[in-house]
Order: structure tokens, then sequence, then C-alpha cells
């Protein structure tokens, strides 16, 4: 083999392939038509003296050949994307720029919506001309996006973060205590028998429990709360809560955000909270786009 005389770029085009397994898709990424990535997937074929990618079903598979090129090729084409970007100045004044963040949906309400806001609203001169899209979390899909460039940070707790992703501390949260405004149990605070006896939502992002870290918080003083309901997300509760008498436990920061709606309480037991963290890819580390981002990040004071 003579890479020499064979186009580089031939190696990410392979890249993709086995990332999607898919003609259409990969061409689709890579910004070029099918018939030319099938020619490319046919110099590929002849450059490996292999098929790489077979057809099963109604999609491609690779061979056992790609499998084995798989991890090296990343490896390679992260540490030329590392060398070219480290070299590469960065000015987000310079035109429009664009940022992928990935979180669930309460994140994207108490940070990504304040980094959109920030950037809209900036002082002291012009600010830079940005798009942030929004993406949602899939414990599934959220770790490929940012090891193949379609995220550029996922923000969100620990359990929630890719293995091997770089990390920083972004901000610690804490559980409050909410009702709707006009409450017909007024606005005391809540002891901790009320606290029992008043039916509670439950925010559950996997979906379904029936339990959570306030139960816990409540077993350990021998006490339970009454569970009315369970959503999958914090951003279903201040809808619910205005049509109910129900009470709920919430991030500090989603409570304040919607404290014209809301009553906030201490909560009369003791729930852990949480930590939130920024994380990018290593290959990322030292990408002047991604520095620039976090700064952006960290400048709002969360």
């Amino acid at each position: 083999m003579d890479l020499p005389r064979h186009d580089l770029g031939l190696l990410l085009s392979l890249d993709v392939l086995l990332a999607e397994r898919s003609v259409t898709r990969a061409a689709r990424r890579l910004g070029i038509s099918q018939p030319a990535l099938s020619a490319q997937l046919a110099r590929l074929r002849d450059l490996f003296d292999d098929p790489l990618l077979v057809r099963s079903g109604r999609g491609l598979v690779p061979t056992s050949r790609a499998e084995a090129l798989r991890q090296p090729l990343n490896r390679l084409l992260d540490e030329l994307q590392s060398l070219v970007a480290a070299e590469l100045p960065f000015d987000p004044m310079a035109g429009p720029v664009t940022v992928r963040v990935v979180a669930t949906d309460y994140i994207h309400a108490a940070v990504t919506g304040r980094l959109v806001t920030a950037f809209e609203r900036r002082d002291g001169g012009p600010a830079p001309d940005t798009r942030v899209v929004m993406m949602a979390h899939d414990p599934q899909r959220s770790r490929q996006d940012l090891e193949e460039g379609r995220a550029d940070l996922i923000i969100a707790s620990e359990p929630l973060l890719p293995q091997g992703a770089i990390r920083s501390r972004l901000f610690d949260e804490r559980f409050v205590a909410v009702q709707r405004r006009g409450h017909p149990r007024g606005t005391a605070p809540l002891d901790l028998d009320e606290f029992c006896r008043l039916p509670h939502v439950l925010v559950s992002p996997v979906g379904g429990a029936l339990r959570g870290v306030t139960d816990e918080a409540l077993a350990a003083v021998g006490r339970a709360r009454r569970i009315a309901a369970s959503v999958s997300s914090f951003l279903q509760l201040p809808p619910l809560l205005a049509r109910t008498d129900l009470i709920a436990m919430a991030p500090e920061r989603l409570a304040m955000a919607c404290a014209r709606d809301l009553d906030i309480f201490e909560p009369p037991v003791a729930v852990p909270g949480f930590t939130i963290h920024l994380a990018w890819h290593p290959r990322r580390d030292r990408d002047p786009k991604i520095c620039w981002l976090r700064r952006e990040i960290q400048a709002l004071h969360l």
C-alpha cells in the first residue's frame, strides 16, 4: 500500500462510512453526492483489498478487516484534527459560529438558554454571530455525537457523562420544594408532616419511576411521601403544578426561573443535590472553538 499516491481524504470517508453504515447517510454527513461516495468506497476496497462494508438486510455491516481498522483510524484522525485545530486561530467575530450543546431540557433551560441570551445582549461591543443548537441528551447517541463531532459539549450530571470525556465542574445544584402561586395551603414554611401528607409530583428522567432521592432521604428518617404523579422531565412540572394542588421537589435554578408562577420553600428534610459538569472529547481539549465556548459558559456565573 503506497499511501502518498492516494487521497488521504478517503480515510475520513471510511471513518464516516463505518460510523453511519449507510452510503446515503455518510454522503449527507460528508456533504457530497451518493455516487461520489460510492466511487470512494470502491477505491477504499481496492486500497485495502477488502470489501470493508457488505450488505446485510437493509443496511451495511463492516467486515472483520474494517472492524480492525476502526479504532486505529479514529486515533489517527483525532490526532490530525488536534494538530490542525491547535494551529488555527479562532475568532468568533470573523463570521457565523454554530455551537452544538447536548443536555437535558432542564439544563437547556437553566444554562444553554442563558448562553443564547448572553450572546444577544452582549454589552461593551458587538456580539459574535452565533447559532446555538440545543441537542437532546440521549444516552445511546450522545457519546457518539461527541466522538464524531456532531456535538461540541455535553452539559450534564456525572451519571450522564460519556466515559472517557474530559469534564469540568460548572455548578452545584440543590433541590427546593415548590407549589403553584395561590396554593390553598398558603405560604407558610413546610414542616415534615405536611410535606409527607401533601400529594407530590416526582420527576423520573428515565421515565416511570415512583421513587427518587427525596424518598431515600425520607426513608432515612423513617418517613414517606405521597406520590400522585410521575413525569419524565422537570419542565413538565410548572404546567402540571399550575393546574393542581400538587407540590414537587425541583432544582433551585429551574424553580427560580419559574418564580413568577411558583412559591419556593426549603424542604423539611435534607435531600442530596448534584453537580453539573461540562464535558468534551479529549481530541478537542485544545480546540480553540471549544476553549472559547467553555469560557463563554463559565462566564455566565451559574
